[in-house]
């Protein structure tokens, strides 16, 4: 699966971080994928996140 966070929707939460410390980071206050972490294997995690973002700014396209 491909993992992308949208700055322009991203508020900079910090909830993909807490849920998905692995593959989720803030850069100048927003969320950001982890470079090298766009193709994770932690799906259950990061699907968490993308369901939890309150910006829905995460999105997961492919299959685990």
């Amino acid at each position: 699966m491909r993992i992308s966070v949208d700055p322009e929707q991203c508020y900079g939460s910090g909830d993909c971080v807490h849920r998905a410390p692995s593959v989720f980071t803030q850069v100048d206050g927003l969320g950001a994928v982890i470079p090298g972490r766009e193709y994770d294997v932690d799906a259950p995690r990061v699907r968490e996140a993308a369901e939890g973002c309150p910006a829905a700014a995460i999105t997961v396209t492919g299959r685990d």
